[in-house]
C-alpha cells in the first residue's frame, strides 16, 4: 500500500468547522495565559499599599517569574517535540493555574517569588507549543495569519485582565485577582483535554498513534484506510530532536538573529506590561486610569498583530516586520516626549499606548510566526521554544532595566530604553534568510 503524505493533505486541505475548534481550543490557553503573565504587574500597586514596600522591591519578584519562564520555554518546546504539542500544552495551563491559585495565599515576598517562579515554568511553556501546534493544523499559506490569531490571544489576555482587575479591585482585594486568574483556566482544561487533538504532522512521525491520526483525517474530510502508513515529505527530515538541529548548516544564522531579536522584542514589551501600571500610578493618575494604560497598550496590540499577519500574508514577511521595528522606535520616542502627570490631559498618552502596543506587539507575535515557519516539524516546538526561551533574557532584563530607568530618569529614560531595543530587534530581522513569502493561491 502506498504510504499516505500528511503533509500534502494539510496542504491541500479546506478550512473545516472542526479546525476552527480545534484552533479555538489552543488559542483559549493562550488568552489565559496572557491574563495570567499580566496579573502581578496589575496587583503591584495593590501589594505596594498593602505591604508598605516601594515599587523596586517588586523588581526581584518579576524577574523571578521571568526566569521561570525562560526555563519552562525550553523545557516545553523539547518536551512539545518529543511527547506532544498538546501534552505540553495543557501541562503548561496546569502548572501556572495551579501555582497562580496558591499566590492569593501569600504574605510576604518570598513566597510570592517562589510561586511566580512556578507559575513562570507554566506561562512559559504555552505559547511554543500552542503556535507548534496550529502551525501544523493548517496549510502554509495559512501559517502566519493562524499563528498570529493564536499568540494574539496574549495581549486578548492582557486586555481582559486590565479591564476585568479594575473592576474586581474596586470591590475585593487583590488576592481575588489570582483565585480567578487560576481557576477559570483550570475550569476550561477538562474541555481543552477531551476535545483538542495532537498535531498530524506529529502523530505522523510516530507509528504507534496512527490509529489517533486516522481519526484526525476523517473529522478533517480525508477518506484513510485504517491500516494505512504514513509519512510527512513536505517537511525536511530530522533524524535527531536538540538544540543542536537548529545550528546545522543553513539554520545557524537565522537561529542567531531570531533569537537576538526575541530578546530585544521581549525586553521592550515586556518592560511595558510589567511597568506601565505602575508608571501611570506614580506619575498621578488615580482610579481605574493606571489599568487603563495597559488596556490600550494591549488592544493596540491585538489590532496591530491582525492587520500585520493580514499584510505578511499578502506581501510577506520582511517588510512589514521592518516597517513595524521602524514604527516601534518611533512611537516609544513620542510617548517619551508627551506629559505623564496629574495635569496633563490623558487622552495623547492613552492614544499613544495604543499606537506603541500595536507596534511592539504586532511585531513580536509576528517573529513568533516567523519562528514556526524556519523550522521543520521535527524540531518546530524545539526551534519556537528555545528562541521563546532565550528571548526570556530581555524579559528578565525588563525587571531591572524598567525600574532603573523610571528610577533614574522617569518615564523619558523608560521610553527612550524601549525605542533602543525595538532598534536592535528590526536589525537583526533584516539579517533572516527564511523569512516568509507572500501567500501562493491553492491550486
Amino acid at each position: 500500500m502506498k504510504p499516505v503524505d500528511v503533509g500534502s493533505l494539510m496542504e491541500t486541505g479546506r478550512s473545516r468547522p472542526y479546525l476552527i475548534l480545534l484552533i479555538a481550543l489552543t488559542a483559549l490557553a493562550v488568552v489565559f495565559d496572557g491574563a495570567d503573565l499580566q496579573l502581578l504587574s496589575v496587583a503591584i500597586p495593590s501589594l505596594m499599599k498593602d505591604w508598605k514596600l516601594e515599587r523596586s522591591a517588586f523588581a526581584n519578584i518579576i524577574a523571578v517569574g521571568l526566569v521561570g519562564m525562560m526555563i519552562g520555554g525550553a523545557l516545553a518546546g523539547v518536551a512539545g517535540d518529543r511527547l506532544g504539542r498538546k501534552v505540553a500544552l495543557l501541562l503548561s495551563v496546569l502548572t501556572f493555574g495551579i501555582a497562580t491559585v496558591a499566590m492569593s495565599a501569600v504574605n510576604g515576598l518570598t513566597s510570592l517569588g517562589a510561586l511566580r517562579f512556578v507559575a513562570g515554568l507554566g506561562l512559559g511553556g504555552a505559547m511554543p507549543n500552542a503556535a507548534a501546534l496550529v502551525a501544523e493544523f493548517v496549510p502554509k499559506r495559512q501559517r502566519a495569519f493562524v499563528i498570529t490569531l493564536t499568540i494574539v490571544c496574549v495581549p486578548v489576555g492582557g486586555m481582559a485582565t486590565g479591564y476585568f482587575a479594575g473592576q474586581i479591585l474596586n470591590v475585593l482585594n487583590w488576592r481575588w485577582l489570582f483565585v480567578l486568574g487560576g481557576l477559570v483556566p483550570l475550569a476550561c482544561l477538562l474541555v481543552q483535554f477531551v476535545f483538542l487533538a495532537e498535531s498530524p504532522r506529529y502523530l505522523a512521525r510516530h507509528p504507534a498513534r496512527w490509529p489517533e491520526l486516522v481519526t484526525f483525517l476523517r473529522r478533517m474530510g480525508h477518506d484513510v484506510a485504517a491500516d494505512s502508513n504514513f509519512i510527512d515529505a513536505t517537511e525536511q527530515q530530522i533524524t535527531r530532536v536538540s538544540v543542536g538541529a537548529l545550528f546545522t548548516t543553513g539554520f545557524w544564522r537565522d537561529t542567531l538573529s531570531l533569537w537576538v531579536a526575541f530578546v530585544a522584542c521581549m525586553l521592550a514589551f515586556y518592560s511595558g506590561i510589567n511597568w506601565i501600571p505602575s508608571l501611570l500610578h506614580d506619575a498621578g493618575w488615580q482610579g481605574l486610569n493606571p489599568t487603563r494604560g495597559i488596556l490600550y497598550f494591549n488592544f493596540g496590540g491585538v489590532i496591530g498583530a491582525i492587520l500585520a499577519s493580514l499584510l505578511i500574508t499578502r506581501l510577506g514577511s520582511k517588510s512589514i516586520m521592518l516597517s513595524l521595528g521602524l514604527a516601534s522606535v518611533v512611537s516609544a520616542i513620542v510617548l517619551s516626549k508627551l506629559a505623564i502627570n496629574a495635569n496633563a490631559s490623558t487622552l495623547p498618552v492613552l492614544a499613544m499606548l495604543t499606537l506603541a502596543g500595536a507596534f511592539i506587539n504586532a511585531l513580536m507575535v509576528a517573529t513568533y510566526a516567523l519562528a514556526a515557519h524556519i523550522y521543520p516539524t521535527a524540531v518546530r516546538a524545539t526551534g519556537v521554544g528555545t528562541a521563546v526561551s532565550v528571548g526570556r533574557v530581555g524579559a528578565v532584563l525588563s525587571a531591572g532595566v524598567g525600574s532603573y530607568m523610571l528610577g533614574r530618569g522617569g518615564y523619558p529614560y523608560f521610553f527612550n530604553m524601549i525605542a533602543g531595543a525595538m532598534l536592535i530587534c528590526g536589525v537583526s530581522l533584516a539579517f533572516i534568510q527564511r523569512h516568509i513569502h507572500r501567500a501562493e493561491p491553492p491550486a
